[in-house]
C-alpha cells in the first residue's frame, strides 16, 4: 500500500487535491516541516507498536514522544515498537511513509491528545515525499481511530 492507494482513498472521499507530492523528503518531522512550511507540531507523526502481539498506531504531533509511564497506564504493558524491517508487513506502509490511512486490517489506530493544539495538520500520505493537509476533524474521520488517548509528552 503506497502513495497511489492513499491518493485513491482521498480522491474517493473528495479530498484528493489535499495530497501533496513534495520535491523534498518528508521522511522525518523536521524535513516534512521544512518541505511544507509549517511548525513541527503540525506534522503528524505515526508510530507503530505491538500490544499483545497485535499492531497499533499512535498518531501524534511532531513535537512529542511517547511517555513510557502514560503508555503503560493506557496499554498495560511496556511500549514495544514494531521492528523497522517488519513495519510494512504489519501496517502496509514502509518506514518514511507510515500514515493512518489505507492500513492493513487488524491495525488499531489511536489519536494522541497532543494533536489537539492544531487546527490544520500534515500526516504522511504513503511515501517519504508526500503529505496530506487535513483539519483535525478530517484526520479523525479518515484515520478511523478507535479513540483519543494521552500517551505522549513534548520533546524538550
Amino acid at each position: 500500500m503506497s502513495l497511489v492507494n492513499v491518493k485513491k482513498y482521498f480522491e474517493s472521499v473528495g479530498l484528493g487535491e489535499r495530497v501533496k507530492d513534495l520535491s523534498d523528503s518528508s521522511a522525518t518531522v523536521e524535513l516534512a516541516a521544512q518541505a511544507v512550511g509549517c511548525e513541527a507540531k503540525q506534522i503528524v507523526k505515526t508510530m507503530t507498536f505491538l500490544v499483545s502481539e497485535k499492531p497499533i498506531m499512535i498518531v501524534c504531533a511532531g513535537n512529542v514522544k511517547i511517555d513510557n509511564s502514560k503508555y503503560k497506564a493506557q496499554f498495560y504493558e511496556k511500549a514495544k515498537m514494531i521492528p523497522a524491517a517488519m513495519v510494512e508487513e504489519y501496517i502496509g506502509h514502509g518506514i518514511g511513509g507510515i500514515c493512518p490511512f489505507v492500513v492493513k486490517d487488524g491495525v488499531s489506530v489511536y489519536l494522541d491528545e497532543s494533536l489537539k493544539v492544531n487546527s490544520v495538520v500534515y500526516p504522511g500520505a504513503g511515501n517519504e515525499h508526500s503529505v496530506v493537509e487535513l483539519s483535525l476533524q478530517e484526520l479523525e474521520d479518515n484515520a478511523r481511530a478507535i479513540a483519543w488517548i494521552d500517551v505522549c509528552k513534548v520533546i524538550e
